[in-house]
């Protein structure tokens, strides 16, 4: 039931206990927790003894409060993550500990680190072994993979040359254990070999820091083989609701979360994938083909927009660095809105962003030149799904979505001739940490 649903039967029946409890639920989820509040306790004056709903209440009021709390720090100016971690870093405050015995950066002569794939390896290893990297090599990956990100504009153009694929994948939300099976079929990025991420690479599952680190790591190390585009769960309201806030502040403190939370502000908003080779024949006569006569691809995280004007170059002058997605706007669009079968727009089940239909994604298409849109942001059974008479694609990327929906996971090879391959994968086994174990306050079964 959507929230619209939820809310007709509540105006039917204004003793329905179970719609206020689902539409609280609904509120959680698209971050207004006030209203979610109001919500509990309308159940409690119906039902006084419900001490479920009474916890869910008191813990719902203290997120409240904490977001609260946070804005008026916020208000009063902050430094930036990005110079106080090179602040504490400078003051010895963050030297690697003298006990670990992992895989090593490597450190110049003048102490500076780098990064190589022997590193990024044994990372890897040592993530499987259920260990955890110094604060200081977090920092050093993060600070890295942000000085490459700052460079990228909001919409990053990349073109596939003879010879090479780009690999977009979906959402992996914090399933470690099936990113790693999904990158030994991929293969890792190389010059042969890009790889797109398309957002929602943390929350819900409970490896959501590993997940991260091993993209920002390849990101750091091969920055013109590894893109990774923001998604609506790269955000602060949403790491606070749904587990990467809990998870990054239990593995590696505070500050580093403030890091990552800055640095997620710095994705690129999309990405625009162009051929390089004239398209395989037959071509749809149909086919909606770039300016030079390419196919070319715009991958974006949720979708397009609640007007028809909006352009690549309006795209590519968001203003994004420090910003939150907010709840309206292109960039919110971007990141949270879905396609629907019927003509035209209609309002998100989501609550945020809207709906968009085949007509929509055609003009959109047509005005850019755009060949088509991929996509993510809702699970798909088989992992993809084609829609908008082939014009609009879903990629999912995390399978058996939070051990229990039980889709299969895909991604999405792209060649220079812009030809299109699917690969479907299967949830793989993982050691027994549930999804949502960071969400604070005993609130991570609502989320689900």
């Amino acid at each position: 039931m959507g929230m619209r649903s939820v809310t007709q039967a509540i105006e039917i029946d204004p003793k329905y206990v179970k719609a206020y409890y689902r539409r609280a639920t609904c509120y959680l989820q698209i971050l207004k927790p006030q209203s979610a509040v109001a919500d509990f306790r309308k159940i409690l004056t119906l039902e006084p003894k419900n001490d479920t709903v009474r916890q869910q209440m008191v813990a719902t009021q203290k997120l409240v409060r904490k977001i609260e709390f946070e804005k008026a720090i916020e208000m009063e100016g902050e430094k930036s993550p990005i110079d106080r971690c090179h602040e504490i870093i400078a003051e010895g405050g963050c030297d690697l500990d003298r006990d670990y015995a992992g895989p090593q950066l490597p450190k110049s002569e003048d102490g500076k680190y780098s990064i190589n794939k022997e590193f990024i390896q044994g990372m890897i290893q040592w993530f499987k072994d259920g260990k955890a990297l110094p604060k200081r090599y977090v920092w050093e990956i993060v600070l890295g993979a942000h000085d490459h990100f700052v460079k990228e504009k909001s919409i990053v153009k990349v073109d596939v040359p003879e010879g090479v694929t780009c690999d977009v994948i979906g959402d992996v939300h914090g399933q470690f254990y099936d990113m790693l099976h999904l990158y030994s079929l991929t293969g890792e990025p190389s010059e042969k070999h890009y790889l797109l991420m398309n957002g929602d690479l943390v929350d819900r599952g409970s490896w959501s820091v590993e997940v991260i680190l091993t993209a920002f790591a390849y990101k750091w190390l091969y920055p013109k083989f590894m893109y990774i585009n923001r998604g609506n769960h790269e955000a602060k309201e949403m790491n606070r609701t749904y587990g990467f806030e809990g998870e990054a502040k239990h593995k590696h403190g505070d500050q580093s979360y403030k890091l990552f939370a800055h640095v997620f502000t710095t994705l690129p908003l999309a990405t625009l994938i162009s051929a390089t080779k004239a398209p395989v024949q037959p071509v749809k006569p149909s086919a909606i083909l770039s300016p030079e006569g390419y196919l070319r691809y715009f991958v974006v995280h949720g979708g397009l927009f609640s007007k028809d004007e909006v352009t690549l170059d309006d795209i590519e002058k968001i203003d994004r660095i420090g910003r939150q997605p907010g709840q309206e706007g292109l960039m919110c669009e971007l990141l949270w809105t879905d396609p629907q079968d019927l003509p035209g727009r209609g309002p998100s089940k989501r609550g945020v962003g809207i709906a968009f239909g085949p007509d929509v994604t055609k003009r959109w298409c047509s005005l850019n030149k755009v060949s088509g849109i991929i996509r993510s942001h809702e699970v798909r059974q088989d992992g993809y799904q084609v829609e908008h008479e082939g014009l609009c694609t879903t990629v999912f990327s995390a399978p058996n979505y939070v051990d229990q929906a039980g889709n299969k996971g895909a991604f999405i090879s792209i060649d220079s001739a812009g030809t299109q391959k699917y690969t479907q994968f299967d949830a793989k086994p993982h050691p027994p940490m549930k999804p949502m174990a960071y969400v604070q306050g005993g609130l991570g079964g609502l989320m689900m």
